[in-house]
């Protein structure tokens, strides 16, 4: 890239110039082109306003779990390791992908259904990022993680809930 300032050639990629220091990340980034482009850049997860994650212990059973769900009113629950730690998620999906036609479903445990590290995200992630990881492996909930345990969950519902009231 070559320095608006002095002139100078740098290599691609290069953050300030090699010879006046300019910021050259400023003439590089992407200018939004309307309202919802620009939250999607600028905006980070915690405008989503997420709600504490409901969650089960890693010896729960498909019944707990499912009880869980209905009356939370959530498509997903995060799974806990004995420290606290999150180990998995259980989702809508799962249940119907790996559970239904399952004898005797609800004595069975969620660590044998459940999806095992899911992908996560941070409260100060942009949101274009979790969107990202969300679009990009077929996710619908995307954990939220604060000083390595489970802050909340977002879904795609609670972005698109964002994005139209952007466009209203």
């Amino acid at each position: 890239m070559i320095c608006p300032v002095c002139g100078q050639l740098n290599l691609p990629g290069t953050e300030q110039c090699s010879n006046c220091l300019f910021d050259l990340m400023a003439i590089d980034r992407p200018l939004p082109a309307d309202r919802v482009e620009g939250s999607l850049l600028v905006d980070r997860v915690s405008v989503l306003k997420p709600k504490p994650p409901v969650t089960v212990e890693l010896d729960a059973t498909l019944g707990e779990a499912i009880s869980k769900m209905i009356s939370q009113s959530v498509g997903a629950v995060l799974v806990l390791g004995v420290d606290g730690e999150l180990v998995g998620i259980l989702t809508e999906r799962d249940f119907l992908t790996k559970v239904a036609g399952s004898p005797d479903f609800a004595g069975r445990h969620v660590r044998d259904f459940m999806t095992a590290n899911p992908e996560t995200t941070a409260l100060t992630d942009p949101l274009a990022s979790a969107l990202a990881k969300m679009d990009g492996g077929g996710y619908r909930h995307l954990p939220i993680i604060t000083a390595g345990k489970p802050a909340g969950v977002i879904s795609v519902r609670d972005m698109l809930r964002h994005l139209v009231h952007l466009c209203g």
